[in-house]
């Protein structure tokens, strides 16, 4: 699993993103279990996550942060990567962030999107909202 441990810091909030191949929920959950043998990744407030399955569709998890698996599953649309997981961590810090929250996910999924080996040119080079 790829992983870039501290993509940013809001307002005491740190962020980190991960990511790996996947084609169904249950490599979903698979993937997710396995991150989690990190208890740093078992204390962290929130992991959400998206997968676009060749089969099987869209599949997507916002893990108490509502609406951060919609954007996450939205940016693998526009950047056509099927058949592939990103898992968003946050870790709260006592401030809310209100809608910046959608942001700093976002923030997260481009920077996996520009450093992850093995992703197609469009997806590397897209930054995409």
């Amino acid at each position: 699993m790829f992983q870039i441990a501290h993509v940013i810091t809001d307002r005491g909030s740190k962020y980190a993103v991960s990511g790996a191949p996947a084609r169904s929920k249950s490599d979903a959950l698979a993937l997710l279990k396995d991150l989690k043998r990190n208890k740093r990744f078992v204390k962290a407030t929130h992991n959400t996550w998206a997968l676009l399955a060749t089969h099987g569709g869209p599949i997507k998890n916002d893990d108490g942060e509502s609406g951060a698996g919609a954007i996450i599953l939205r940016m693998l649309e526009r950047a056509e990567l099927s058949d592939h997981l990103i898992i968003v961590t946050r870790w709260y810090g006592g401030t809310h962030l209100g809608g910046d929250r959608f942001r700093r996910v976002q923030d997260c999924v481009n920077a996996y999107f520009a450093a992850a080996p093995d992703l197609p040119d469009r997806t590397r080079s897209a930054k995409l909202i």
